[in-house]
């Protein structure tokens, strides 16, 4: 049920649509999001909702070594090789009737994509070492962190793969992008960690504050290993945001001053922020502003400056062309840059040009 994806923000709930639509369905749907976004989670969603008898089975591509993974995904008869000492069913054959859930598809051996393709298209696989095939009834849902385009240009992913698994691609929100469930997510985490008979903290309105203002790199399980951490430092005590960043992030704070005062001088020229505009409840969107970074330094050591704004300008400049249907010319208008100066950056960042525009 979509019950288990916690959570109320817009994000949210439009990942809860998608995944009401695409479970009544069978079609193949494909996970992208950063690493601990949950896509495990949305994945036993669209399986719980889709009502198919058969059980949810995962698999992780990355975690299985290649010369192994062809027997663990399609099984292997006996004496198919060294050490096949029986018949053994693979885990294509355990979702039958069910849902398999290949997460990490982009880190799955080339060698091992065309017989992963086969078996897409024809609902049959052959055991390692067999000869006859294996009809099945399974729903397939894929998963990924990475950018399987550039694989596929740089000859590691099969195109044909990709598009038998795009069918119905769904974009999970990092943590950042869904700070507003931070509340509701903890007080989930807590009442499961609760249930094993720990005893658990209380997090002070600063404390809720301070992590809803972290970066999260590590998305919704960075932040459940925060929270179990609390219950072993905190049990039964209360949480403030300096606990948080002094005794639960794991932060250790040289001095910075210098650093700090380069960041603050880069973005203060940006612009000039209403104080008053940062406590506003209203609906407007919120979008993040320059002085959002004063407070970097309390919870991270280091930022990669260079790096974080050429990443930065590369999404606003897709998000642009996106939503212009590839027009440079209107995408330009839209950041507010000369048509030559966005044409040199998507060089830059090897951004295609879409359209004839």
């Amino acid at each position: 049920m979509t019950e288990i994806i916690k959570g109320s923000c817009d994000a949210t709930k439009q990942l809860r649509k998608l995944v009401e639509m695409v479970s009544v369905s069978g079609s193949t749907v494909l996970l992208r999001g950063e690493t601990g976004c949950g896509k495990d989670v949305v994945a036993r969603a669209i399986h719980d909702q889709s009502k198919r008898k058969g059980d949810l089975i995962n698999v992780n591509c990355a975690a299985i070594p290649s010369e192994l993974l062809e027997s663990e995904l399609f099984g292997h008869e006996k004496g198919a090789f060294t050490g096949a000492d029986s018949k053994r069913e693979g885990r294509f054959e355990a979702s039958n009737n069910g849902t398999l859930f290949l997460d990490e598809i982009g880190d799955m051996p080339l060698s091992l994509q065309a017989k992963l393709l086969r078996a897409i298209e024809t609902r049959k696989i052959q055991r390692v070492g067999g000869k006859g095939e294996i009809n099945l009834d399974l729903r397939l849902i894929c998963a990924t962190h990475q950018n399987i385009e550039k694989k596929i240009e740089e000859g590691l992913f099969r195109a044909d793969l990709f598009y038998r698994i795009n069918v119905f691609p769904i974009e999970i929100p990092t943590l950042s992008e869904r700070k507003d469930d931070i509340p509701e997510l903890i007080e989930h985490i807590l009442s499961e960690i609760e249930t094993s008979g720990s005893k658990i903290p209380l997090f002070e309105d600063s404390a809720i504050s301070a992590l809803k203002e972290y970066i999260w790199p590590g998305n919704v399980r960075e932040l459940r290993n925060v929270i179990e951490r609390s219950t072993i430092i905190f049990s039964n005590k209360k949480i403030n945001a300096k606990n948080i960043r002094e005794n639960l992030l794991k932060i250790n704070l040289p001095d910075f001053k210098e650093e700090k005062k380069i960041i603050w001088d880069m973005t203060s020229e940006l612009a000039d922020i209403n104080e008053e505009k940062e406590n506003d409840d209203s609906n407007e969107i919120s979008m993040p502003h320059p002085n959002h970074y004063k407070k970097w330094f309390e919870y991270l050591d280091q930022i990669d400056l260079r790096r974080h704004l050429g990443e930065v300008e590369y999404i606003l400049i897709e998000g642009a062309l996106r939503k212009s249907s590839g027009s440079v010319t209107e995408a330009s208008k839209s950041l507010k840059i000369n048509r030559t100066t966005l044409i040199e950056k998507m060089k830059k960042y090897s951004i295609p040009k879409v359209g004839n525009d």
